[in-house]
Formats: C-alpha cells, sequence, structure tokens
C-alpha cells in the first residue's frame, strides 16, 4: 500500500512556535484583520492536490470537472481554471459561477435530476461539453429544447449500477437503486438506443457516480466494470462513444489517518479505461478542496449543566452544517494552546437549535472565553452549505498564497439579509 498518501493538513496548516498558521500566515493575523468566524483556504493544498490527480492520470486523456458544489467561491474555482480544470455543475447558478470564474464551456459538464428548461437552454447556449442525462423525461426535454434551438445536445446517460457503497452517512451513497439519482442498469442500453436515434440529441458518453467520501478502491472498480461493459454493448450496437465519465467520489482524511492516494486510485482505473481509447472524464470535489479550508471562530462561553461541559462559539450549524447534518467528524484544534488540563466538551453555537454542534464529547484543552479555535478540514461542503438560519449573516473567507492573504468573499451584513426583501 505504498501509493497511500498523507493528509495535506500538516503542510497546508502548520505550527510555528505553537501558534496554527495558514501557510505562512498565523491564524490570529487573519482574525485581527476580518473577525470570526472566518472560512480560511490554503490554495497551495489546493494546487497540490490537483496536480496529484492530473499527474495520476496523465497516461489517458482527461478532463478533471471540479465538483462546483462542494465549494463554489470564485477564488477557489478560479485557482482550479488556472490550471486545467473543467466544472462538474448542478444548477444554472454554477454555471454562472464556472463561465464567471473563466472555466471554458467546453470543460463543462452538467450533472443533476431536475435540470430546468431555462437551465438546459442556458447551458446549451453555452456550448457545454456534455449534459449527465438523469432520467427518460429529460433527455426527451433536452431533445426538443435542442431541436426548437438549432442545435443538437452532447450527452452522456448517468446510469444507477445498483452499487451499495460504503459510505461514512445514508445520504452520500448515490449509487444504489432506491436512490433518485441515474438511470436504472436494466433501462440503460434500451434507453442509449433511443437516444441515439433522436434528432436533437449527440450521443457523447457514459456517466456514473456511486457516492462520496469513498476511502476503498474497490467500489470504483465496480462501478468502472459495469460502465466497460455497458460501453462494449453499445459499440457492437455502433453507437459510438467518446468518454467514460466516473464522477468523484474519493475520499479524504478528517481524523488524521491516511487515505487513499490519486496514484492507488489510478493504478486500478487508468489502465482499464486506456484499453477502450476513452476520454475520461472524473469529478471530484472534495478530493481537491476538503483538506485545504479551515473554520476560525471564538469561544463566547463556557458553561456546566447536566454533566456536560459546553463550549459555545461564534459560529453554529449555519456556518458549518456537516456535524448535524451528516454526522460529520471535524478536528478541533486551539489557534494557540495554554497547556491547560484537558477535558471532554461539546462545542456548540448560537444557533437556538439542540442540534446546534460542531463537536460532541471531544476530548481536548478546554479553553476560555475570547480563545479562538480551529474547526479543520472544512473546505468542502463548509461555506457552500452554510445558510442565514436565525438571521446570522454568513462568514467572510479568506485565501491564503504562501505569506499573502487575500479577502476573497466579505462577511455578509444585516443589511445584506434583507436586501431582496420586497418593502409593502
Amino acid at each position: 500500500m505504498e501509493n497511500i498518501a498523507e493528509p495535506l493538513a500538516a503542510e497546508a496548516f502548520p505550527r510555528v512556535g505553537g501558534v496554527l498558521h495558514c501557510e505562512n500566515v498565523p491564524m490570529q493575523e487573519l482574525v485581527a484583520r476580518w473577525g470570526t468566524p472566518l472560512y480560511v483556504y490554503s490554495q497551495n493544498a489546493i494546487r497540490d492536490r490537483f496536480r496529484e490527480l492530473d499527474d495520476a492520470l496523465s497516461p489517458v486523456p482527461h478532463l478533471i470537472a471540479y465538483s462546483v458544489k462542494a465549494n463554489g467561491n470564485l477564488a477557489v474555482l478560479r485557482t482550479l481554471a488556472d490550471l486545467g480544470a473543467g466544472a462538474d455543475i448542478v444548477s444554472g447558478g454554477e454555471l454562472h459561477r464556472a463561465l464567471l470564474a473563466g472555466i471554458p464551456p467546453e470543460r463543462i459538464v452538467f450533472s443533476g435530476v431536475g435540470k430546468t428548461v431555462i437551465e438546459l437552454a442556458a447551458a446549451l447556449s453555452a456550448g457545454i461539453y456534455a449534459f449527465n442525462v438523469e432520467s427518460e423525461g429529460e433527455l426527451c426535454a433536452l431533445s426538443d429544447l435542442a431541436c426548437a434551438m438549432g442545435t443538437r445536445a452532447p450527452v452522456a446517460l448517468r446510469v444507477n449500477p445498483d452499487i451499495d457503497t460504503p459510505t461514512p452517512h445514508a445520504y452520500t451513497r448515490t449509487g444504489h437503486a432506491a436512490t433518485k439519482f441515474g438511470i436504472a442498469a436494466a433501462r440503460a442500453r434500451t434507453l442509449y438506443s433511443i437516444a441515439a436515434k433522436m434528432p436533437g440529441v449527440r450521443v457523447r458518453g457514459i456517466d456514473v457516480h456511486i457516492g462520496s467520501q469513498i476511502l476503498e478502491v474497490g467500489p470504483f472498480r465496480q462501478a468502472l466494470d459495469y460502465v466497460l461493459d455497458l460501453a462494449h454493448e453499445l459499440k457492437r450496437e455502433e453507437v459510438e462513444l467518446e468518454f467514460l465519465d466516473l464522477g468523484g467520489g474519493l475520499g479524504i482524511s478528517y481524523e488524521g489517518g491516511p487515505r487513499i492516494s490519486a496514484a492507488e486510485w489510478a493504478d486500478e482505473i487508468v489502465p482499464a479505461v486506456a484499453a477502450t481509447g476513452l476520454k475520461l472524464v472524473v469529478e471530484p470535489g472534495r478530493f481537491l478542496v476538503g483538506e485545504s479550508g479551515a473554520l476560525l471562530t471564538r469561544v463566547l462561553y463556557v458553561k456546566e449543566g447536566g454533566g456536560k461541559r459546553f463550549v459555545i462559539t461564534d459560529a453554529g450549524m449555519n456556518d458549518l452544517l456537516r456535524p448535524s447534518h451528516y454526522s460529520g467528524w471535524h478536528a478541533v484544534e486551539p489557534v494557540e494552546p495554554h497547556g491547560r488540563a484537558r477535558g471532554h466538551v461539546d462545542v456548540v453555537g448560537p444557533i437556538c437549535e439542540t442540534g446546534d454542534f460542531l463537536a460532541l464529547d471531544r476530548e481536548m484543552e478546554v479553553p476560555k472565553p475570547g480563545e479562538l479555535l480551529s474547526i479543520m478540514t472544512v473546505g468542502a461542503y463548509g461555506f457552500s452549505m452554510s445558510s442565514q438560519y436565525n438571521q446570522r449573516p454568513r462568514p467572510a473567507e479568506v485565501m491564503v498564497d504562501g505569506a499573502e492573504a487575500t479577502l476573497v468573499r466579505r462577511r455578509e451584513t444585516v443589511d445584506d439579509l434583507v436586501a431582496a426583501e420586497m418593502d409593502l
């Protein structure tokens, strides 16, 4: 298992003289400039992870279509665009962001089960690389729309191979038959034959995505074998393909242990794809950006009750939903340790919900009010899932490149909370 890699977090967030940094910038300096809660991203961690995957896929023609839903900040998108990344989008808003960030439309694939006609039209007009079609109804609607617009839509069918992938939470398993995603395996071959004859459609590839935060290579190979069998059947029926899209799902380390390296994953996948002569499309999100992010928060109060010690912070589930929604585990570190006694605490936020927590029953140095904590590994599905619940403005976001820190999204204000509402 020499291809198992260590997490990037230690390099992106080192301790210098005991103080937590992002690259070369002390975390306290970032808070002094922009306050808390504050999302902080290591730009070099994103670059390193992209290059790792890009190098691993180099033996075959490939497109790394970054999953925008993981973190759609324009600075993140531009960082990846500059490296040659494309985008995997699931909405018209993500299409707008990807184009605004400079990602060429010919490097964009459009996934999702509920694409509206307006979204389909926008993507057709932009000239994206492919639509990952998830139902027969969507295929028909797309063909009709393309005909009306005087064009043909490039498509792949997202097939559901009925693989119940082991992931940390049921919500992140998308490849089994009982999910809303994809086209049932038994129907996929027939629907490809229908698609090949549609006047507004050009069949371009096959798409599959079996889940998120997958830490084993086996399920990916199982999905690939299914896709390869289908590709061979379609070739016999003279349905020409250009690419295989294996989706995303490569997991990262949240608890500090090793993760699957891109090289280990590619060793299993790339030779089989190379034998087909087809292009490989992958849609990583968390894998590229997850370990690049930290959420800085200030301790407001510490109280005890019911046999519990609660550390109450100014960041809550509105800022980071994963612990509450997915039972997600994130390391919680003091920005500057003081050598005090350790104890078990619940790190909770200010939201008026019992489910508002960042960490439960966590052993750590017990902080005092006013001290700073860093919630680690939040670069994916952190800010992107944040909300204004309880009418709390969303945090600012900062990108760090070496010794330079740049504000890439200002903190929302209370005026922003009501800016879109009509005064009747």
